[in-house]
């Protein structure tokens, strides 16, 4: 019993799931993202408040059409990132641990396709073949955003020491519980890097689905280019890339704040 409990204590301390917050949190470096966000939208908000607006910019750039389309954004973006999360990590945990070249293969060949395949080309196929609005541009969002959710799950698991697992097993714990308690918590940095990189992908790609008539501030960007309105085309594009660098920033805070100690 007391060997098995130092070696239990020695790798449960190597995986705790969630780590002190740093002393360097808020530091000047880390608040930088959000001071610049701040400073952006400021300035945008001062330039499009100092030039007159003619009617057609007046029904776009108001508070009540940007904040819907920005919710409209924000929510297929999340939805698509959910649901990426919730397929593609069991799916990574699956090619990781078949011995079938035949099946990994074709798994990390269906997710390379989703998003090697051009993202206005693919999300306008499938709504040919299948229907407009926010369910299609959710699937394509998914296939778009799966790949580097699949290969850092597989890329985290096949990282962790073979002693680590070896020492579990020589523990009497079962191949599943070695996964749920000690190779997911090593892997869970990896792992978050690839669930910030599908919400950034994400966030891009959802300009697209204005084009199904899935809304999102990619109708602010296709109005101001088609009625030559470019305050309305300046003003999508910089709430977009403010989006994106929001939420890489969030993302980044949660990946320290999950990260096992040690690691």
């Amino acid at each position: 019993m007391a060997v098995r409990t130092a070696v239990e204590v020695e790798l449960t301390g190597a995986i705790q799931t969630v780590a002190p917050v740093r002393e360097r949190f808020w530091s000047l470096r880390r608040m930088l993202t959000p001071i610049v966000i701040v400073a952006v939208l400021l300035a945008l908000y001062l330039w499009i408040a100092s030039i007159p607006l003619d009617s057609i910019m007046q029904r776009t750039l108001n508070w009540d059409y940007i904040l819907l389309r920005t919710r409209e954004h924000l929510v297929l973006t999340f939805a698509a990132s959910f649901l990426v999360a919730i397929l593609a990590i069991p799916t990574g945990i699956i090619a990781s641990r078949t011995t079938s070249r035949l099946l990994r293969g074709t798994i990390l060949t269906v997710a390379n396709i989703g998003q090697a395949t051009p993202a206005i080309g693919f999300i306008i196929l499938l709504a040919i073949i299948w229907q407009i609005g926010f369910q299609t541009a959710l699937i394509a969002l998914v296939a778009y955003s799966f790949l580097p959710v699949l290969r850092n799950t597989m890329v985290g698991l096949a990282q962790i020491d073979p002693n680590i697992t070896e020492s579990a097993r020589g523990m009497g714990m079962t191949p599943g519980q070695v996964l749920t308690r000690i190779e997911l918590p090593l892997a869970v940095p990896v792992i978050l890097a690839g669930l910030r990189t599908s919400l950034v992908f994400a966030v891009g790609v959802a300009t697209v689905a204005t084009f199904i008539n899935a809304g999102g501030l990619g109708d602010m960007i296709v109005n101001g280019l088609k009625l030559q309105r470019f305050p309305v085309l300046i003003a999508g594009a910089v709430i977009v890339s403010c989006i994106a660098l929001l939420i890489d920033w969030i993302a980044s805070i949660a990946e320290d704040v999950l990260r096992p100690r040690g690691i």
